[in-house]
């Protein structure tokens, strides 16, 4: 079963005195690269949640992030009445006041480097293990997003390696027609020469000339390639760079047929093979 590298989870812990919002977002990428947004007291559990996110999304631009909302009446952080106390009167023997009112030089003091301190928090190891459930759950739920998403594709490439198969299978009907084509303008081409010919000679050239023109190798290639296709994306694994290769190999084997074809209607089916081989490289790219 192939996995879409185009993801989103996302899970909500409530505790007492904080609501947690972790998120996971993945995009299409070459190799694996993560981004992570963590609360400065969750820090030292950054490099945790890298190894489960490696481990499990494989490659893609991953995104990461928890959110931390206080909802309890208490908070870490408080005023640093000191400092404080030290701005205003400082600040008094520079600023003429109006009148006995401080509230404006408050204002500016709170402004001032220090004048809010904040306690630093320390890891809970219980709340750490309740944060570890959710971030599972939401890694969970980015590897589903990605598995409904790659269902879809998984049936637009089958189709599309249908479409082409059909296309191989027209090719190799008209192969016999190609040839006799080949050969009668070949005598039409010497016929307007007005030149003798030996007969035996035009022969050995003739063949000489259709063994370069042969696509049977092609075909024969072209139709293990598709299926080996379809096998390795029915595979239990997602590997999206083997998919690829195996269509680059697809798309040499077309190719090749169409510069041999020699043939205006056999090239005409080899550009649908194209078109269909095109669609297909597009939407490889976003596959784990």
């Amino acid at each position: 079963m192939i996995q879409s590298m185009t993801g989103y989870g996302k899970s909500v812990l409530q505790l007492p005195t904080k609501k947690v919002t972790i998120e996971v977002k993945s995009l299409n990428s070459k190799n694996l690269d993560i981004n992570t947004r963590i609360p400065s007291f969750y820090k030292e559990k950054e490099l945790t949640i890298r190894k489960k996110l490696a481990s499990t999304l494989v490659r893609g631009k991953v995104d990461f992030s928890i959110y931390v909302e206080m909802t309890a009446d208490e908070t870490s952080t408080s005023i640093n009445k000191g400092v404080v106390s030290e701005y205003i009167k400082q600040l008094r023997d520079v600023v003429v006041v109006a009148s006995d009112d401080d509230v404006e030089l408050l204002k500016m003091a709170v402004r001032m480097p220090d004048a809010l301190k904040t306690e630093r928090e320390e890891l809970d190891a219980n709340e750490w293990s309740e944060i570890e459930k959710h971030i599972a759950i939401a890694i969970k739920e980015i590897v589903k997003y990605r598995t409904d998403e790659a269902a879809s594709l998984e049936v637009d490439f089958k189709e599309r390696i249908s479409n082409i198969k059909a296309c191989l299978e027209q090719v190799k009907e008209m192969d016999g027609d190609r040839i006799a084509n080949v050969k009668q303008r070949l005598a039409k081409a010497l016929d307007e020469l007005k030149v003798e010919v030996d007969e035996n000679r035009f022969e050995q050239e003739l063949i000489y000339y259709l063994e370069k023109l042969d696509i049977n190798e092609e075909k024969v290639r072209l139709a293990n390639h598709l299926d080996y296709f379809l096998q390795a994306l029915d595979t239990s694994d997602s590997n999206g760079k083997k998919l690829g290769f195996i269509i680059q190999e697809i798309g040499r084997e077309i190719n090749t047929t169409g510069s041999k074809a020699n043939f205006a209607p056999m090239q005409k089916v080899v550009i649908q093979m194209k078109d269909e081989l095109e669609k297909i490289k597009e939407q490889i790219l976003n596959v784990l």
